[in-house]
């Protein structure tokens, strides 16, 4: 009996712990992106957004990243727009196209150093990605001034290397290359990804 009662006191002062334990964050996984121009560290949303951030991920771990570039960079005020990259519809490296997951529904937005899926019509994004140089709320989802109702899907941020970011915002451009609203976005030299790999904690 006594044994019983002192079992039961033990788990009941335990249990205060456990709970505790259970409500600690699990650490949002990183990424670090080697490129020409430097080292860029994404965190990535995996709980708020994690189709987007289960696809991007995985791009990671098949090394599917190794090798692409930065291709585009467009400015859209002093110091502010956002730099583009990614398999850029490589067959040999594009994954099939995913769901889209709003900011209206994740409650992210595109802040300095956001990083967010570049996509055709909702549902299409893949293997393309982009990082928001300054605050762009235009690029949300649901608002008034949105350059698309149904705005872009924001993974992630830039925790270290918004100095690479900004560099390549500020590279060379191509005057002709790109079509449509592209055409002189395009950057003359690429800037490559040499590898794409998650950190370890």
């Amino acid at each position: 009996m006594l044994r019983r009662t002192v079992l039961a006191l033990a788990a009941a002062l335990l249990w205060p712990a456990l709970a505790a334990a259970q409500d600690v964050p699990t650490a949002l996984p990183r990424v670090a992106l080697e490129t020409t121009a430097g080292r860029i560290v994404l965190e990535i949303e995996a709980v708020k957004v994690p189709v987007t951030a289960a696809n991007f991920l995985r791009y990671v771990d098949e090394h599917r990243f190794d090798g692409v570039t930065f291709y585009r960079a467009m400015t859209s005020g002093p110091a502010t727009g956002l730099v583009q990259g990614g398999t850029n519809n490589d067959p040999d490296r594009t994954l099939p196209p995913i769901a889209h997951e709003p900011t209206t529904l994740t409650g992210l937005s595109h802040i300095d150093g956001a990083v967010s899926m570049a996509r055709y019509a909702p549902g299409t994004a893949t293997g393309d990605f982009f990082v928001s140089v300054g605050p762009t709320p235009s690029y949300d989802a649901g608002r008034s001034f949105s350059v698309d109702p149904d705005g872009f899907a924001v993974f992630g941020r830039v925790v270290e290397g918004m100095e690479v970011v900004r560099t390549i915002l500020s590279a060379p451009t191509s005057p002709t290359e790109g079509e449509g609203v592209m055409r002189g976005q395009m950057l003359e030299p690429r800037i490559v990804i040499t590898s794409a790999r998650r950190e370890t904690p």
